[in-house]
């Protein structure tokens, strides 16, 4: 015979706080997520490619050879171009510049945003109004039309000036976020406190603001150089680029230049798309990843009926979710959305 007994919220916390054990440890919650998992081991070969790609490369990616157009053998992986080039060597030199390229404009836009955008939401008055203007401006600026235009007027620039120039197209967007986290967080109590106590403003924004809008730091950090990679690849795929160094981008320009597309050389533009598209895949899955981690709310939300089911043998407790996934979701905010039926003999 059982009894059913209505679960309570410390019940929950019972089986959560069981579940969850370790997952405030990073490589416990690495593992945790197939999700998070396969974004980080793509991530990490891209950046292995990226870091000796060059030393990799079976053949000068700028040497031409007698083999033109073959396809993919036991010579050439993924075969040759129109001039006889090994596109598997072009490819592996091309990672470098392109994620170095998505990382600095990443790091410079990400700085760029949290100086305008916490400055102007925690400082009253005509500065603040005039550096929230100044974001709302560059945010309705079509991104892609003012980065040629930039980019036209800096031919053969260095990678720490393209990466300048994609910055300044990327920092609008998280500048209005964290503008927006710190008007609703300078009202709170821990930071009118630190005010009466004397603190600078430095201070308040460095050790009382910021630690509060990390998740969205990161969340910006990782978009910007999503788009920063993706601008990148269509300036070089356009012409506009420093077209003399081997990137992705460079790739797929020879290849609509030299009709790669009608020709059939499908291992000509292809890999590299795959490349670019598989990159991207995996920051987004970090991303995720990185609200969850960042987030208490999301990581008790992120249980699963089998932690749970798991936790709950430990206590003689067998939890029965009313609402599939939303009754995990409702848990992590404290509703008693579940149901509890005591094991008895």
């Amino acid at each position: 015979m059982a009894v059913n007994v209505a679960g309570s919220g410390a019940d929950l916390d019972l089986l959560a706080s069981r579940a969850r054990t370790g997952r405030a440890r990073p490589w416990a919650w690495i593992g945790r997520s197939r999700w998070v998992t396969a974004g980080l081991i793509i991530f990490a070969v891209f950046v292995f490619l990226a870091l000796f790609g060059s030393t990799l490369a079976p053949y000068d990616p700028s040497a031409l050879g007698a083999q033109v157009l073959a396809p993919p053998s036991a010579a050439h992986l993924l075969g040759t171009t129109q001039t006889g080039q090994d596109v598997l060597s072009q490819l592996l030199v091309g990672a470098g510049p392109t994620l170095e390229i998505g990382f600095l404009a990443g790091v410079v836009a990400t700085a760029l945003s949290v100086i305008v955008g916490v400055s102007a939401g925690y400082f009253a008055g005509s500065g603040g109004e005039l550096l929230s203007l100044l974001s709302n401006v560059f945010l309705v600026i079509p991104g892609l039309p003012l980065l040629i235009v930039l980019t036209s007027y800096v031919p053969r620039a260095s990678d720490w000036v393209i990466a300048i120039v994609l910055a300044v197209v990327g920092w609008a967007w998280g500048a209005r976020v964290l503008r927006a986290q710190t008007l609703a967080l300078r009202q709170q109590d821990f930071v009118q406190a630190a005010k009466a106590a004397g603190e600078s403003d430095l201070r308040i924004i460095f050790f009382e603001i910021l630690p509060n809008e990390v998740a969205i730091v990161a969340t910006s950090f990782v978009y910007t150089v999503i788009g920063a990679i993706s601008f990148y690849v269509a300036l070089c795929f356009l012409g506009i680029g420093n077209i003399s160094t081997w990137t992705w981008g460079t790739m797929l320009y020879y290849a609509e230049s030299n009709q790669a597309i009608t020709s059939g050389a499908w291992w000509w533009y292809v890999p590299p798309g795959i490349a670019v598209a598989l990159i991207l895949l995996a920051l987004v899955m970090l991303n995720f990843g990185i609200d969850e981690f960042i987030n208490p709310r999301l990581r008790a939300a992120g249980i699963t009926r089998r932690e749970l089911r798991a936790a709950s043998r430990q206590q003689g407790i067998t939890p029965v979710l009313k609402n599939q996934p939303g009754a995990v979701r409702a848990a992590a905010a404290g509703a008693d959305t579940l149901t509890s039926v005591r094991k008895t003999r």
